[in-house]
């Protein structure tokens, strides 16, 4: 009888394994995933369809946000600054990211006050233009030479017609 109850046991507890195992094993030894952008392309352009392959492309940019660059290492291209980052891996690092946001808040800054210094100048140049129409410009003056001259041939007209 005792050994009925282990062989019972033993019976049950097989039988739960296989019900608790999942009915599909993830073979993911064989069909690893791509470690950056590049691979992760390469991987896309053997798609059978041009919508499969644009979907496989835009997740692969939703996924990976650095570029291999051709003497190793990755480069991040922050478009909003347009410039570009050198980062250790695929993905900026927390310490990476904070040094691109900061590095684009300085940017933020420079562009604000580029716009201030440009505004000024504008409107110092507006004020200078309407100051300018708004003064009397006074009319040119005789020089007293012609002045004379146009006596003296007045009087020579007068002395040629008497």
């Amino acid at each position: 009888m005792i050994a009925s109850r282990t062989i019972a046991l033993l019976i049950a507890a097989l039988a739960t394994g296989i019900v608790l195992t999942p009915l599909r094993a993830q073979a993911q030894w064989w069909s690893r995933d791509p470690v950056d952008f590049e691979e992760c392309a390469d991987k896309a352009e053997k798609a059978a369809t041009k919508e499969e392959k644009t979907a496989q492309l835009t997740e692969c940019n939703a996924k990976f946000a650095g570029r291999r660059k051709p003497g190793g290492g990755y480069t991040y291209s922050d478009f909003m600054q347009n410039r570009s980052f050198d980062i250790a891996g695929p993905n900026p690092t927390p310490e990476e990211q904070k040094k691109i946001d900061e590095q684009y808040t300085a940017f933020l800054e420079r562009e604000r006050r580029s716009r201030i210094a440009a505004a000024f100048t504008a409107k110092q140049e507006l004020l200078q233009q309407t100051s300018l129409t708004n003064e009397k410009v006074p009319l040119p003056v005789e020089a007293p030479t012609s002045r004379r001259r146009r006596a003296r041939s007045d009087r020579t007209r007068r002395r040629a017609i008497a």
